[in-house]
């Protein structure tokens, strides 16, 4: 063998005197993370945009909380209220914040689109008082509202309430 042939790369490449590079190491997040994090954003900005907290409707000061859309018939909130309706789905938002509230009421209200379920009951508690008093002003402004009402005791009473939806969708819309 030659002495050409026993040159090293480094050699041949004219790389004498180079350090290697050394690997500065960057973790990067899950996808899963960021895909779960983002939808959470996005469900937080769809939950504003429904719930403002500068929207206050009137309801009525007297006797239980209650509320009933202008187009739907009054005996639909009496029917509420006497427990004619039966919640097949319930949240409870208890350990939750204003925001957090949100977006689990708009959930729930997208499932019951979803699963075509027209009673649902909200149980927000009665503690410090916040979500008592902003849940109902929330839940007005959804579109496909219809009525709401204190539940009954079996329900949660002061508590909670049972809401009442329009279901019927057209065909052709896409529920997120």
């Amino acid at each position: 063998m030659s002495d050409d042939d026993n040159l090293s790369m480094n050699d041949l490449l004219g790389l004498q005197g180079v350090k290697p590079m050394i690997q500065d190491k960057v973790e990067l997040k899950k996808p899963k993370a960021i895909k779960k994090q983002q939808h959470k954003s996005k469900q937080q900005k769809q939950a504003e945009f429904y719930f403002s907290d500068g929207f206050v409707p009137h309801l009525s000061d007297e006797g239980p909380m209650r509320y009933c859309r202008e187009d739907v018939e009054k005996y639909e909130l009496k029917k509420l209220r006497r427990g004619d309706y039966f919640p097949e789905l319930i949240l409870d938002l208890h350990g939750l914040n204003q925001s957090d509230a949100k977006s689990e009421i708009l959930a729930l209200f997208k499932e019951c689109k979803k699963t075509h379920v027209q009673c649902c009951c909200i149980v927000h508690g009665i503690g410090t008082g916040t979500l008592k008093t902003r849940t109902p002003y929330w839940i007005a402004q959804y579109p496909e509202l219809l009525a709401f009402h204190q539940a009954p005791l079996e329900w949660g009473g002061q508590g909670a309430l049972l809401v009442l939806l329009d279901i019927e969708t057209d065909p052709n819309a896409k529920i997120d």
